[in-house]
């Protein structure tokens, strides 16, 4: 593929400036605070997960409350104000599907409404092929419906990281072409599986809208993710 032949002339040139990027660029940590939690109601629990990357772990902000747990509970909170929400937060700076796979393998068998994972980013900086990334998605999406009865999956897409101000030219290219062909990835995915959709996030590259390491989603950008989770849930009881 061109994609292919690009990134062997452009080898010499990515690996230096990837080098560079890992070394200059500030590493966030994961934000404080807890990472379940029960919000009590007088009808039914909407039981919710959220797995995956340092996205999903809410890096780029302080506390988790400002981080996409913290903001999609109380989103959901808003929508739902009679419901008891039951939520917990499974993810790791670094992970990628694979690791996310093998770490859903180890967790107990549990029931949730609702599924939100964000992978993808660690997979493109890994190189992990397309065909690979999309037999781990069907591999992930089969464990998350089987084991934990999971009765809708959310796939958000990859971020654009075509746009990300902290990746120079050509880096910010390549990575960007690899990002869109992994959401292909996703599309294709979620298009055979039942109840599973990919969610595509608009994040405006302002300052108050990605985090200070040019990466990952500010206050701002976690409640841009929120709301667009909240309005994609298909909740029967409401």
């Amino acid at each position: 593929m061109l994609i292919s032949l690009y990134k062997f002339i452009l080898a010499p040139w990515l690996l230096v400036q990837g080098k560079r990027v890992r070394s200059q660029t500030p590493r966030l940590p994961e934000p404080s605070g807890e990472r379940s939690g029960v919000i009590c109601g007088e009808k039914p629990p909407l039981r919710v997960l959220i797995c995956g990357d340092s996205a999903a772990a809410g890096v780029g902000v302080e506390t988790q409350s400002e981080a996409l747990a913290g903001q999609l509970v109380a989103e959901l909170q808003q929508r739902f104000p009679m419901r008891q929400i039951e939520w917990q937060l499974w993810a790791k700076n670094g992970d990628s599907t694979a690791v996310t796979l093998t770490k859903l393998h180890m967790k107990p068998a549990q029931y949730f409404d609702l599924v939100v994972t964000s992978l993808g980013v660690n997979d493109v900086t890994g190189q992990t092929s397309p065909a690979k990334f999309r037999r781990n998605q069907q591999a992930l999406i089969q464990l998350l419906q089987e084991k934990f009865h999971a009765a809708q999956i959310l796939l958000t897409a990859l971020p654009p990281m075509h746009l990300f101000p902290a990746l120079p030219q050509p880096l910010r290219w390549f990575l960007g072409q690899q990002a869109r062909r992994l959401t292909r990835e996703l599309d294709t995915v979620a298009a055979v599986n039942h109840a599973c959709d990919v969610l595509d996030v608009s994040f405006p590259m302002h300052a108050n809208v990605i985090a200070s390491d040019g990466f990952h989603p500010g206050p701002v950008g976690y409640k841009l993710w929120a709301q667009a989770i909240v309005e994609n849930i298909e909740d029967p009881h409401g």
